[in-house]
Parts: structure tokens; sequence; C-alpha cells
């Protein structure tokens, strides 16, 4: 099996830590023998990655690992490159989240006017990496998960149509790992899956164990009754209690369309007005992971660096980044394994829009991915996917022309906002946040 060169971008981020390790744990099934830090923030880089050095030192030491802020150094010679950009970090999140509140409208990191403030300024540091990974190692992959992914992959999809980028979501695999849990099988692996949606948009129609068994009566069973709720897997180890409200809230969510199983983050769209009632102005999601998350893994990550071992310390592999694995080992080996991804349409949803970026089920190998086929959808899944598609392509246009109105058109849209005064105020505010992450607008 060839080793395998990888960078990843976003070196900061608190969920790095938990990347590497878990792609330490799975070197049988993709072999490693470089791992890069790529990030414009050099001193919160730095800690994160003087304290995977140590990790690495300790459980794989003949992986090569350097960090840089320097994008030739960064993407030259690899194979790989894993995204997981946040562009004006959690400071910039708590504007998208406590902006629209200030209105009545909920504020969440990716869905409505904070989603869409999001990816505004996401796509021009997606695009400068996938430019950097193309220009330095042209047959590289980029395998992206920065959110709002639906934006950015229909970004991609309009700005760098025949670039090596798959983008992907770990949000339906936790959820696949509750189901598993809900059936008493051990692992999502164990289950195969149809799928379909837009990204935190979705529903599953059919779910089995490796025999064939149906298991949506069991798993129907319980979303009636808990929703996501009380169906314990690995990456709830340390969760928080409006992760915990949101699976629980999955109970009304699913009575809406009985046959299908619902993402979590359609409570956003369909249960609005709850969201709002349910939320703090004043501290939001945003404050919650700067004052957990984010004091957790900085302060495990100095830990380490002080006492100069790994040993003993708190960072810990990711159960999410074991989907990233999957993906990379799928294109390194040829696997074709079945993955959910978020790609063009085609047909694949066959009464939907061709040009969307819909997430499916795909068989992924070294050439990259075939699609499943759906079929016909049903009228009440296409008309929320009919709306919520227009608003991330209309957010899409407004970042490509610098239109104030594409963008006030794609607010007004969104199911999450009442009216399009409403609107105009939220993009007002935004506007000014984000005069240093937008291109003008006119």
């Amino acid at each position: 099996m060839k080793k395998n060169s990888i960078v990843i971008a976003g070196g900061g981020s608190t969920f790095t830590p938990g990347i590497v390790l878990m792609l330490v744990e799975n070197q049988e099934r993709f072999p490693i023998r470089q791992i890069k830090f790529y990030d414009n923030d050099a001193a919160r880089q730095e800690i994160v990655a003087k304290a995977c050095q140590i990790a690495l030192s300790e459980k794989a030491p003949e992986i090569a690992f350097s960090y840089t802020t320097d994008p030739q150094t960064a993407f030259t010679d690899v194979d790989f490159c894993m995204a997981h950009i946040r562009v004006g970090k959690y400071a910039m999140r708590e504007q998208d989240e406590k902006i629209p509140l200030k209105y009545g409208v909920l504020g969440q990191e990716t869905c409505g006017p904070g989603g869409i403030a999001y990816g505004m300024r996401s796509i021009g540091g997606i695009l400068e990496i996938l430019d950097a990974m193309e220009k330095y190692s042209p047959n590289a992959w980029m395998l992206n998960y920065s959110n709002p992914a639906a934006i950015v992959a229909e970004a991609t999809r309009r700005l760098r149509p025949n670039s090596k980028i798959l983008n992907i979501c770990d949000m339906p695999i936790d959820l696949m790992e509750k189901m598993a849990a809900m059936a008493g099988i051990a692992s999502r692996k164990d289950l195969t899956v149809r799928y379909y949606g837009l990204n935190h948009f979705g529903w599953w129609s059919d779910i089995y164990d490796k025999e064939g068994n149906d298991l949506m009566p069991v798993i129907k069973a319980h979303m009636a009754k808990y929703g996501f709720a009380q169906a314990k897997s690995e990456s709830d180890q340390h969760i928080e209690k409006s992760w915990n409200d949101t699976f629980a809230k999955a109970k009304d969510v699913y009575p809406l369309d009985p046959e299908t199983i619902p993402n979590t983050y359609l409570k956003y769209y369909l249960f609005p007005d709850y969201v709002v009632e349910h939320s703090n102005p004043n501290h939001t999601r945003a404050n919650e992971v700067m004052e957990n998350r984010e004091k957790h893994v900085f302060s495990a990550c100095h830990e380490i660096i002080e006492k100069g071992t790994a040993v003993g310390g708190k960072l810990e592999a990711d159960v999410h980044a074991s989907y990233i694995v999957d993906l990379a080992a799928a294109i390194a080996e040829n696997t074709q394994e079945r993955l959910l991804l978020i790609v063009p349409n085609g047909g694949a949803i066959e009464n939907f829009d061709r040009e969307a970026m819909v997430e499916i089920p795909c068989i992924v190998g070294k050439n990259g991915y075939e699609k499943i086929n759906i079929g016909r959808i049903p009228r009440f899944q296409k008309g929320l996917m009919e709306q919520q598609v227009a608003v991330e392509k209309l957010t899409v246009e407004g970042w490509i022309e610098g239109s104030y109105q594409k963008l006030w058109q794609a607010i007004t849209l969104s199911k999450t906002v009442p009216s399009a005064r409403v609107a105009k105020l939220i993009l007002d505010d935004l506007i000014q946040a984000n005069k240093d992450y937008w291109p003008k607008l006119s």
C-alpha cells in the first residue's frame, strides 16, 4: 500500500488534533508518510501543531510532520488536502448567530442568515486553498468539510467545475451511529442506506443491515418516542446540552413525514419559532463552543507542550473523523465504498434541479465517485429543497456578482426569515459586521 502525504488546511482548528489521532489509528487501511498543517493564523496553529508533533513522535515517529503559513510549502508534494477552515473564526460565528436574533430570526452556523453570512466568508478561502493545491500538487484530491458545505459546494461547482474536490459532511455519519445503536447494531458501517437532500437538509428513505433486513421499523419506533435522543453513540462522550436538545427535537420533525428519517438540522427550517423562543440572544452556540470545546482543546495542547509528552493527555481521536479516513482510503485504495457525498444532481434525483448540489450515496474509488440513483422524491421534500437550493444559488451568485440584490433575495427566501423587511435589516447589519470578509456589494 502506498504511503500518503496529507495537508490539513485549518491547522489551528480545535478539530485538527482529533483528525490527526484518527489518521494515526487507521494507518493499516490508509498509510501515511507525511502530515502538514496549513493555516493563516500562525500563532493559533503553532499551539495545536506543537502538541500534535509531540503526539506523533510518540505514536507514529515514522510520519514526517511540519506546519506552515506558506501555500507553496504546504501544498507541494501532497496526495490529499483535508480542508476544514473557519474564516473569521468563532468571533464571526458569534455575529452570525446574534445579529439575526436581534430581529427575532434564529441564529445558526449553517442555516438561515447566519449560514449565508458564513458562506459569503468561506467561498474565497476555499477557492484559495483549492487553487494552491492544484498549482503545487495537481494530482491531489481535496476533501472539503468546511461549513457551510452546501454553499461552498455550489461555489466550487460554479467556479471550479473540473477540480478534484469532494465535499462532505459528518453530521449524517453521527446520526447513522445513533440509528445503528437504536437497532442494536455495532457500527454505522454495518448499515446500507438511501439518503437524499441538500447538506444539513436531508432524509433517510431506506436503512438495511448487511443481511438486507429492513431496520426502518425499529428506528421509526425510536424516533417517534425519543427522536435521536436516548441512542448513545461513541461521539456523545462530551455532548453539550444544546446538541441534546437538537437530538430530542427530531421527535417533532419526524411526524411531518413518518415514511422517512429526518436530518436534525431540519428543526431550524420547520420549527424556527421554537428555536428562537429557546435561544438566548446574549449567549449562543458560538459562546458555548468558545467556553467549552475551544478551551478544552487548547488547554490540552498547552498541557502536552508543557509536559513534553502526550501520554495521559486529554486529546482524543475524533469519531467523526473516521469518515474522512473512509473517504481518503476509498480513493487511495480504490475500495469502491458507498459513502455520502455532496455532488451535482445530474438526474440522480429524477424530479429535481439537475444543477443542484445534492447529498446522496455514491460509490467512491480512485477515479472519483459514481452516484447512486435515487429516483423521484415526494412533493413535500422536493418543495422544501427547491426553496433552499434557490437560497444557496442566490448566495453564490451574490458573492460572484457582488450583488446586494441577490443577497437580499437569498435571505428573504430562507424559510427561517418572516419577511423581506426583516431580511433587509439583517443583511445591512451582516454587511457591516463582515466588512473585512465579504466582497463589496452594490
